[in-house]
């Protein structure tokens, strides 16, 4: 159990990280290329700023989805890489995991990869939310 909870924290620590780099990454690149391009002036530049943010989010979540199918195949958790990655995507979104074994050893690690996932994407959420009202189609007070 120990095990688990130490390869367990060791990837919530590396997924935050990843995020934490990203979020910096988008906030400095967004703002300059939409007004570089133009898309701050109208609702439907704005609306691009959005969808590169959202794609910007899905990259992010990607990499520390990887991380984790890349650490299931380190541990010995899942046996090939697909099932890995199925198991890790699974458990991040916090659908959780029916079609693929699962080492017995390493169940523990599968679901604190759900509670990172949960707290993943609610923080991408939450970015997702002010981005849309500092740099996207909606203003405060009007949508929100």
């Amino acid at each position: 159990m120990l095990e688990n909870l130490v390869y367990g924290s060791a990837l919530v620590a590396f997924t935050v990280l990843i995020h934490t780099g990203g979020l910096v990454l988008i906030a400095a690149i967004t703002p300059p290329l939409a007004r570089w391009f133009g898309f701050h002036n109208h609702d439907f530049g704005r609306t691009l700023v959005m969808t590169g943010t959202v794609l910007g989010l899905l990259g992010i979540l990607t990499l520390e989805i990887w991380s984790w199918a890349l650490a299931y195949i380190w541990l010995g958790a899942a046996a090939h890489f697909s099932d890995a990655l199925y198991l890790s995507t699974a458990m991040f979104s916090t659908i959780g995991y029916g079609g693929v074994r699962v080492e017995p050893a390493w169940r523990l690690v599968t679901a604190l990869e759900g509670i990172n996932g949960f707290l993943m994407i609610g923080w991408s959420t939450a970015y997702l939310v002010a981005a849309a009202t500092r740099h996207g189609p909606f203003r405060r007070g009007d949508h929100f």
